[in-house]
């Protein structure tokens, strides 16, 4: 995994939470882990990873993902065992 790559993983799963994550560098971190993603209706992507589907949304105006984004994200990777739980809040 490119560094780059490392350090969105990271700002992904460190806490607290990040607010300042843009939308196309979550994007950019999912193709390069293998990750099929469809549109869906609206803002709604459909995400499947590793066998594990999901529902992510892009953010509407700013292309930065916001707090609840960045849980949900977090949760879809842990669920796709990209990494595990207890990797979460470990700085």
């Amino acid at each position: 995994m490119s560094q780059k790559h490392e350090r969105i993983l990271h700002s992904i799963l460190e806490e607290p939470v990040s607010g300042n994550i843009h939308w196309r560098e979550v994007e950019s971190l999912l193709h390069h882990l293998g990750a099929v993603i469809e549109p869906g209706h609206g803002a709604r992507l459909k995400v499947e990873l590793n066998g594990c589907e999901g529902t992510l949304h892009r953010p509407h105006h700013s292309g930065v993902c916001g707090k609840h984004d960045i849980r949900h994200l977090r949760d879809f990777l842990i669920a796709a065992g990209v990494v595990g739980s207890s990797s979460t809040g470990n700085g």
